[in-house]
């Protein structure tokens, strides 16, 4: 497995996590030119070069997709389960390795001038771990584990970056909701409306949160799906570092299993709000954006650097989920100094758990570990949020 230190690490972050990888379909060359009409997500009928799908230009080594229904389907297409049972399931069905493929394109300008955006497109190898499995509570994790081709056409080892994570509670009796310049607030749920529900809870890479919803599973031979409320959440590290007229997102997502992986979905409103937090009257959307995230199983690709790495930091990134709990048990809401991908509020601790992934034999001081854990994440938080 390769290992980055510091700030190269950081940059390589930049590059992949967040479903911001360079642009590419990992199982197949990218064209040497292009078309309009190559494009799976792209603006229709249209040469205009500036419209052409924006990313990186790298790719991923020969892969095989995986056909054959996995055992989790096989598992979740068992007759005479509770639907408590069916449903969780179909959330362990969305673990294993995958060829991701993101794709996002507005749809729907809403101002005066409408001015069309350039599609996006990425892709990553990634898997998803089991972090936590309680009953009424499932916790997965998602790491990217990435081979690039080189210009040589040599493919690179192996480069491990935690990706965002996915935690689903059953009957949740209080949600944590984005309300906007970087805050976040718990609600309570009343226990009727909670009834059958599963929340899906939202964390960037450095475990902080990033957005909350519940919704209903429905299930049939051919899928399983979930739906998700209206939610808002922060800009995605695509759209910050392109975009400044907007600074909210207001989306919707649906969760579809199928038996060689499963998609996420959004529907995204593009927004802008003032300091307080309060839409703007005269426009409160400007655009309208669809996007779907394509897991496909794979087969023969080696994530065993994945899997070191989640075992080595096992501990160390429960205790910081640990951590984050206690400031929201603590207080009502938190506030962050800035956001996470923004001011690389992310990098002490992805710095730290790279240094035990490379030194797994190495005493660690856990007085000292939750002290680091303690400052780091006060030093993201606001001072009016900060507990001490």
């Amino acid at each position: 497995m390769n290992r980055i230190p510091g700030i190269v690490f950081a940059s390589l972050f930049v590059m992949l996590a967040c479903g911001t990888a360079t642009r590419s379909w990992a199982a197949e060359p990218a064209p040497a030119a292009p078309t309009p009409s190559r494009y799976t997500f792209s603006w229709p009928l249209s040469t205009d070069p500036t419209l052409g799908p924006r990313g990186g230009t790298t790719r991923g080594p020969q892969m095989t997709l995986d056909t054959r229904p996995s055992a989790a389907w096989q598992a979740l297409q068992e007759k005479g389960l509770s639907d408590f049972e069916r449903d969780r399931r179909a959330i362990l069905a969305m673990t294993g390795g995958y060829r991701v493929a993101f794709d996002f394109l507005e749809v729907a300008d809403f101002r005066a001038e409408p001015k069309r955006d350039r599609p996006y497109q990425s892709w990553g190898t990634e898997y998803v771990y089991v972090a936590a499995n309680r009953g009424t509570f499932i916790s997965l994790q998602h790491l990217l584990v990435m081979r690039i081709v080189g210009r040589d056409g040599k493919v690179t080892e192996p480069f491990v970056t935690k990706h965002w994570r996915q935690d689903w509670t059953y009957q949740d009796p209080d949600i944590v909701e984005y309300t906007g310049i970087n805050r976040w607030q718990r609600r309570a749920l009343a226990p009727e409306r909670a009834k059958g529900m599963w929340s899906q809870a939202v964390y960037q890479v450095d475990d902080s949160p990033r957005y909350e919803s519940f919704g209903r599973w429905a299930h049939s031979p051919a899928a399983s799906t979930w739906i998700s409320g209206a939610t808002w959440r922060p800009l995605p590290r695509r759209e910050w570092s392109v975009r400044k007229d907007y600074n909210l997102l207001i989306g919707t997502n649906r969760h579809t299993v199928i038996a060689t992986g499963w998609l996420q979905e959004e529907n995204n409103l593009k927004s802008v709000i003032d300091a307080a937090g309060t839409l703007d009257a005269s426009l409160p959307y400007l655009a309208r954006e669809y996007g779907v995230a394509r897991y496909e199983r794979i087969r023969d690709y080696d994530f065993t650097a994945g899997d070191q790495y989640f075992e080595r930091t096992r501990v160390f990134w429960e205790a910081v989920r640990a951590a984050w709990d206690r400031r929201f048990a603590a207080t009502p809401s938190l506030t962050l100094t800035a956001a996470v991908d923004q001011a690389d509020l992310y990098v002490p601790f992805f710095e730290r758990a790279e240094g035990i992934a490379q030194n797994p034999t190495t005493a660690v001081d856990v007085n000292e570990q939750g002290a680091f854990i303690e400052r780091t994440i006060d030093a993201m938080l606001a001072r009016e949020a900060t507990l001490r």
